[in-house]
């Protein structure tokens, strides 16, 4: 196997940014696969494979490792109360809901093994709120390749737009979860 190429390397930067739970990476895979540089099954596979791993360590951590972790928390008040807030709302259905959320998406698993959630439960919950995550974007972002590559060359040409979508896209979620923390 020559491991000079995006095809040898591509499948070992899927699983390890999925690992932290990256959605970016996934839909990033589903445009190379749109373009014949990967398999586009096999990197969700890779992917979905990683971010349930991933989450599983975080509860690991949250259940086992309570006082390493405890200094990173307290930085985070804000962001405890909502996710314990999401969890007491939707119960297990908060492990499909947290995958999409980016900012509560590493505290959810945390924060549900340190409410004594069972570990079982949430393994199981977990392996199909994993793969539910990844296929959903990746077929999305398979689908709207074209799209996205089109989008991509008309920025190159105009560079100047990037930042101004950046900062509106900013702005639409900075208001949404600011909404969403006053509630």
């Amino acid at each position: 196997m020559d491991f000079s190429t995006l095809e040898s390397w591509g499948y070992l930067a899927i699983a390890f940014f999925s690992f932290g739970g990256s959605l970016v990476i996934v839909a990033t895979a589903a445009v190379f696969a749109y373009l014949g540089h990967i398999d586009l099954i096999t990197a969700l596979v890779v992917a979905a494979i990683a971010n349930f791993l991933g989450d599983n360590f975080l509860f690991y951590l949250g259940k086992y490792q309570k006082k390493d972790i405890a200094k990173y928390l307290t930085k985070h008040k804000r962001k405890l109360a909502i996710t314990r807030l999401l969890m007491r709302k939707y119960g297990a259905f908060a492990i499909f809901i947290q995958k999409f959320i980016y900012g509560v998406k590493t505290l959810i698993p945390i924060v549900m093994a340190l409410s004594h959630y069972d570990f079982k439960k949430f393994i199981f919950f977990n392996f199909f709120a994993s793969f539910i995550f990844v296929f959903t974007i990746g077929l999305s972002s398979y689908f709207f390749s074209d799209f996205i590559i089109r989008a991509f060359e008309y920025l190159k040409d105009k560079p100047y737009i990037a930042p101004l979508i950046l900062v509106v896209i900013v702005g639409i979620i900075w208001q949404y979860l600011s909404k969403v923390e006053r509630k």
